[in-house]
């Protein structure tokens, strides 16, 4: 398995042309506040690579607040089968950084 490290522009590309599963390994109470529209939470403190939403040929994205969280999430997924996991450079925070629009509910 690849781990792979993309840019918000990147994600944001895939998202645009329906080729991402987005998922947000940040704490429930994180999410609520803000979070990536269409992102599934998959909580870092309660990972488990089984709870992840299928990806059906789509690239999975992982990400957190600032780029770190995914990584324990990615390594955690070790024996997942996937060829390639990619985790979002900057987290939530290069996201908003760069224009990436939140849900703030």
């Amino acid at each position: 398995m690849n781990i792979e490290i993309v840019t918000v522009e990147t994600v944001r590309n895939w998202i645009a042309a329906g080729e991402a599963v987005v998922v947000d390994v940040r704490e429930e109470t994180e999410f609520m506040v803000e979070h990536i529209a269409g992102a599934t939470l998959v909580p870092l403190s309660i990972f488990d690579p089984s709870a992840l939403p299928p990806s059906d040929g789509k690239r999975l994205v992982l990400h957190c607040r600032s780029g770190v969280r995914c990584g324990h999430a990615a390594g955690l997924m070790q024996d997942s089968g996937l060829d390639t996991i990619y985790r979002m450079e900057g987290g939530i925070i290069g996201w908003k950084q760069q224009g990436g629009p939140v849900v703030s509910p």
